[in-house]
């Protein structure tokens, strides 16, 4: 097993136990039919119209292209208990090791193909299930759980992603582990690796 793969078996195992920590509450439940615009404005239709997907600017490299429509971008969404994501995945991207403390994901996929991966921490040793998704093709990725996407092909893929929550959340493992400076003795200890390599680790910036 390389370097790499040794890092990413041990961050997911790190944050299985991270994720079992989060946060699990739901969001609050809705009294009203819709929340009102700002200011108790008279709603139109385009107070619940979103066209921030419209035209975005797909970035070429090695990470997906998220574009959110949630309740910081979309109001209308506020205690509706749903949001929404185009994801763009350009050859060979990925969708980093992530979880979403606050809401259940599914993955529409809108064009090409995609891998994806989510780790099952229910079982006394997590469990890494891995899936090939193609057009038309859902994966469900619960609450809280750790998972990523990857496109290994030679076209673009785009999928669609629908959450249970008007503001799921979201906790990287590369940014959360490498990129706010915990002590170097702590990941040194916890990955069994040199310092140089945290070190190196840490000064890529990850997504």
């Amino acid at each position: 097993m390389g370097f790499t793969s040794s890092v990413v078996v041990s961050s997911f195992l790190c944050l299985a136990a991270f994720a079992a920590l989060s946060a699990h509450a739901a969001d609050p439940e809705e009294i009203r039919d819709f929340a009102p615009p700002a200011n108790n404005a008279i709603p139109n239709a385009s107070y619940f119209t979103f066209d921030g997907l419209r035209n975005i600017d797909v970035k070429q490299g090695q990470f997906a292209n998220v574009t959110n429509a949630n309740v910081n971008d979309f109001p209308a969404l506020s205690g509706l208990g749903v949001a929404n994501a185009l994801l763009v995945y350009p050859p060979g991207s990925v969708n980093v090791p992530h979880t979403h403390p606050r809401g259940t994901e599914t993955l529409f996929i809108l064009e090409g193909t995609l891998e994806v991966g989510l780790i099952d921490t229910t079982q006394p040793v997590p469990v890494l299930f891995t899936q090939t998704l193609y057009k038309d093709d859902i994966f469900v990725f619960p609450r809280g759980l750790v998972h990523f996407q990857i496109n290994k092909g030679k076209k673009t893929a785009r999928a669609y992603a629908s959450f249970s929550s008007t503001n799921p959340g979201l906790v990287s493992l590369p940014r959360t582990l490498f990129g706010v400076n915990i002590d170097e003795e702590v990941l040194t200890k916890s990955f069994e690796v040199s310092a140089d390599i945290i070190r190196k680790l840490s000064a890529v910036q990850p997504f």
